[in-house]
Order: structure tokens, then sequence, then C-alpha cells
């Protein structure tokens, strides 16, 4: 078994709901999930757009990466997921961040994701879950204080209290 992340997205539609639902549909390959509470964020770059909201979910996993990023992608076509604008809006994005041991820069599936010391929407969820995170090449995410803060500072990242995504429910 082998721990695993992943980083949900969405901003058309019922936001929370396609949350959820990558949750219910990717958890059942997953051992002891776990999932961060809903973030509100900003959106960065693309055209103008609506705000997302973001999770982070963690678990453990037998799945070779190649699997957990189809996975990923079956959950984005249940959302009804549209690949039109680079960076554009989404009903769900999913995101496989990090699969513990595991370096690849295939263009297909680099992991870890090669973004993610760029994205508070990211680590703060992230370390959320895990105080302690690191990828699977060392990087530890505390390190990026500087983009974390920046974020909270200027309102790019705020925790929603008043919803809760829930494992097996």
């Amino acid at each position: 078994m082998r721990r695993v992340v992943f980083g949900l997205g969405a901003n058309l539609g019922d936001r929370v709901a396609a949350l959820q639902g990558a949750v219910d549909l990717l958890t059942p390959v997953l051992v002891d999930a776990e999932v961060s509470h809903v973030y509100e964020t900003a959106p960065i770059g693309g055209p103008e757009q609506p705000m997302y909201a973001n999770a982070v979910l963690i678990g453990l996993t037998e799945l070779e990466p190649s699997l957990l990023l189809e996975a990923g992608q079956r959950a984005e076509q249940e959302w009804h997921r549209v690949r039109d604008v680079r960076w554009g809006p989404r009903t769900l994005d999913v995101d496989l961040l990090d699969v513990a041991g595991t370096i690849s820069d295939d263009p297909i599936l680099t992991l870890p994701h090669p973004r993610i010391r760029e994205r508070a929407f990211v680590l703060i969820p992230w370390l959320e879950l895990d105080p302690g995170a690191a990828t699977a090449d060392g990087y530890r995410l505390a390190e990026q204080t500087e983009v974390m803060q920046e974020a909270e500072r200027v309102g790019l990242v705020r925790r929603r209290d008043d919803v809760k995504l829930v494992i097996g429910r």
C-alpha cells in the first residue's frame, strides 16, 4: 500500500456536490481515506470565470498510478467535464498530485504534480490533513509558507466551514 493524493476542484454548477461526487467515486479504490475541508479559491490563469471549490483527498492504495489517473478521469466524465479552454471553468477537475514512491516525468502523468509548489489551493488543504507532508521526490510542502500566507492575505483561498465532504456516505 502506498499513499496517494488527489486534488479536487470545481467552479461550474453545484461545486460542492461535484467534489462530493469525486470523493464518492474515488474512495472505493482507497483505504483509510481522508478529505480536507472545502476551500473557496480564486481562479488562476485562463479566462475570467467563477470562484472554485477545492479539496484534497488522501488515502492508501495498491493501484498503479495509471489506474489512479483513469479513476480520476472517469470521475470527471461522470460530472460532464469539458476540456475546451486550457485552465478554463469546469464542472470537476481531479488531479493526481502525488503517489508515494513514484517519480515520473511522463507528459501524460507527471508525478509529483509539477505545480504543487505554486498552488495554495493544494498546499493548504493537503497540509490540513498532513502537516508534515512531503512529495515522493522529498519536497516538504510546509516550505511554501510564503505562497500560502500571500494567498490567504489577499483572499485567494478561504476555508468553508459551512460545508463538509463525507467519506463513505
